[in-house]
């Protein structure tokens, strides 16, 4: 099995971690967990709600899979975590459906977390593979 290649994708957030955006091996991508912070503004404040910091890590998650070369509908695995479970799960579930077509949702789990980096409501990293 080939040795993992390490990407980090130009046009996507700066990282809050030391991490990779994306790690491939024999054609699995492994994307790290993206916040809700703007690509080119780091220091910016986050988008208030969970309906927006979704929306916005949903667009981070894309730039890093466009980078790679991969769409929404290459992902077959999807980790949710969110700080506060009980109050934002239904909204971020609703924002995080328009992202994929009917019928074609990736496999996922949901995690209630205390604490996300840089303060985030919601972070969602995933699991893609090339045709």
């Amino acid at each position: 099995m080939p040795l993992p290649s390490f990407h980090m994708i130009e046009a996507a957030p700066q990282p809050v971690a030391p991490f990779s955006h994306a790690c491939e091996v024999d054609g699995w991508v492994f994307l790290t967990g993206q916040m809700p912070t703007r690509p080119g503004a780091p220091d910016e404040p986050l988008p208030d709600g969970i309906e927006a910091q979704t929306r916005r890590v949903m667009d981070n998650l894309i730039i890093v899979l466009e980078g790679m070369g991969l769409g929404l509908e290459n992902v077959a695995q999807a980790r949710v975590f969110i700080t506060d479970f009980e109050r934002d799960y239904a909204a971020m579930n609703q924002t995080y459906l328009e992202y994929f077509a009917e019928g074609k949702l990736p496999a996922r789990t949901c995690i209630g977390v205390t604490g996300l980096a840089v303060g985030a409501l919601v972070e969602i990293d995933m699991v893609a593979r090339r045709p």
